[in-house]
């Protein structure tokens, strides 16, 4: 009996000593590797390259890089989320440093940062958040659409019937629409008579506004949360025959919104401006003051907007 107990302890004692050595290798697989010394290879990450919002990105990233001697890699994830968890895991194999990222989905791809971030990777989101990156850099997109419907309620003296042009749920754009009704507030006399989310593009824009002015013909204005909705709903107003009638205004402050400003008698009246290139500058400089350990007081770094209109136009740098 006593040599059947003895033999049950030192079987215990076995299996314990195998669970702790299996712990200990557990936490040493999971341990984080250490950030990076040097911000040597940076990845950027776009949601759509068709979108001159994403190539003025690429623009920053290239010059960001060469002003610290590093490579810049832009990858484009056309609007897919799937596309993005490859890209990280590719950036990861790489042994890239810095990853920059315009997220499709800010909650989706908190796995995929957490396993660069698990590479030792930095990893700085931009223009949207994402869960999971050590900052983000975004414009003030309240900010943004609070002074684009500011002007367009203004310019429609006060009083009238609107149309939101929404867009993809993210962060950024709801801010925006957030601060588009922040400013509805402040006009008794205006009155938003129809909101239908764009897929962010002139196509889409083009379509759901043509669908709302259907339903609705007695409109006064229209904010599209970005330019390409914008613009899009631009053509709408113009092909119901409600050029005269009808002012557009938008977010981005973008080549085409400029073209569009310049054009004498077009509907579009103004956009509040954005910065992509300065935003990925701006990231790989909090990313090297985190190297540096110095990691910015908030986490979320915004950028201001400012007003363009046709008669501001002209004094406007753009992208």
């Amino acid at each position: 009996m006593k040599q059947l107990v003895k033999k049950s302890a030192v079987l215990t004692a076995a299996v314990t000593l195998a669970a702790l050595s299996l712990t200990a290798c557990s936490s040493g697989d999971t341990q984080a590797a250490a950030k990076p010394k040097k911000i040597e290879k940076i990845g950027l990450m776009v949601q759509d390259m068709s979108n001159p919002f994403f190539s003025a990105m690429d623009k920053g990233a290239k010059e960001a890089a060469a002003s610290i001697g590093a490579t810049a890699n832009t990858q484009d994830a056309q609007l897919d989320l799937a596309n993005q968890n490859t890209q990280i895991d590719t950036f990861i194999q790489q042994g890239v440093n810095l990853i920059v990222i315009s997220a499709v989905d800010e909650n989706g791809i908190q796995p995929a940062i957490e396993r660069a971030k698990q590479a030792g990777i930095i990893v700085i989101a931009v223009d949207t958040p994402a869960k999971s990156a050590d900052a983000v850099v975004m414009t003030d997109a309240v900010q943004a659409g609070e002074k684009s419907c500011q002007y367009l309620f203004e310019q429609m003296g006060g009083k009238g019937n609107v149309l939101l042009v929404d867009g993809t749920p993210l962060q950024t754009i709801r801010d925006r629409i957030t601060g588009c009704n922040n400013v509805v507030k402040k006009f008794p006399g205006v009155k938003v008579v129809g909101q239908q989310a764009s897929k962010n593009d002139r196509a889409s824009g083009l379509a759901v506004t043509t669908d709302m002015l259907t339903a609705t013909p007695d409109v006064q204005g229209i904010f599209g949360m970005n330019d390409p909705s914008a613009l899009g709903a631009v053509l709408a107003v113009q092909q119901a025959h409600k050029a005269g009638t009808v002012k557009v205004t938008g977010v981005d402050g973008s080549p085409e919104a400029v073209a569009e400003l310049k054009q004498s008698g077009s509907p579009f009246i103004g956009t509040a401006t954005q910065n992509p290139a300065e935003m990925v500058r701006k990231a790989v400089e909090v990313a090297q003051n985190i190297i540096d350990n110095k990691p910015p007081a908030q986490t979320t770094i915004l950028i201001p907007s400012e007003l363009v209109t046709r008669d501001t136009v002209s004094q406007y740098k753009g992208w």
